[in-house]
């Protein structure tokens, strides 16, 4: 393991690592970012919350809902479900589902999360383009697009809404948590008894949850760790400001 001071992250080891909202295929999606944390992590158990591909990108999105279907679906090692249930070593049960099956219950309708998704894709663009000054500042990462989707009165009236369901849903199944996405919104409560995990996304954040070999469970960012070890990947892009 290499240490601190010679800038190089050592291997990072959890016994469980939930990460979500990855939306490859979109202009947003921190690939490169990615692509640092999956080389310098590892976990006996790793999950992937939901929508890892773009579906707004998709022509054929409803080729994705039709094999939505067909779960659960076993390719070798990798299991594809809507839910299932996690035990940590201390015995606590947790869900894990994206999250978008109560969107209806919210009543978000189908052409509204698409306008929605719009607006949050010029947020995204603005919010790259500001980062992007911050840098040739010397500036670190502030995510003007939370900031701004915090701001909304709406937009955080949808937030509790959803985090209040998605813990009650787990209440119902008498279990003592629930880890989604979906919402891009990173955070823990306790709902009613019920501790409500979001692992937020990797379009803004790049944030990511895990269980510590003690059984604790932490929601982490992944700038933060690149930042404190000085490998925050520059890639060719990072400082035209124009692209």
């Amino acid at each position: 393991m290499v240490n601190e001071k010679n800038n190089v992250i050592p291997l990072l080891k959890y016994r469980s690592i939930f990460i979500s909202d990855i939306h490859l295929g979109s202009k947003g999606c921190q690939a490169e970012q990615l692509l640092d944390f999956l080389k310098n992590t590892r976990s006996d158990y790793l999950y992937l919350v939901g929508d890892i591909i773009d579906g707004w990108r998709l022509k054929n999105r409803w080729y994705w809902e039709l094999v939505r279907k067909f779960v659960p679906i076993t390719l070798g090692e990798i299991r594809v479900v809507n839910e299932i249930k996690h035990k940590t070593v201390d015995g606590s049960e947790y869900l894990i589902l994206h999250g978008d099956k109560f969107d209806s219950i919210i009543n978000i309708a189908p052409w509204l999360a698409h306008l929605g998704a719009s607006a949050y894709d010029l947020a995204l663009w603005l919010n790259r383009r500001f980062n992007q000054l911050r840098l040739l500042l010397g500036l670190k990462y502030w995510s003007l697009s939370k900031y701004l989707k915090l701001k909304v009165k709406n937009a955080v009236s949808y937030i509790n809404k959803y985090e209040e369901i998605v813990a009650g849903y787990a209440k119902k199944k008498n279990l003592n948590g629930v880890i989604c996405g979906h919402i891009h919104h990173a955070s823990h409560r306790i709902i009613n008894g019920v501790h409500y995990y979001n692992d937020g996304d990797w379009v803004e954040s790049c944030s990511f949850m895990i269980e510590n070999f003690d059984g604790s469970m932490e929601i982490l960012f992944w700038k933060d760790i690149a930042e404190k070890y000085e490998i925050i990947n520059k890639h060719k892009d990072s400082v035209k400001v124009l692209s």
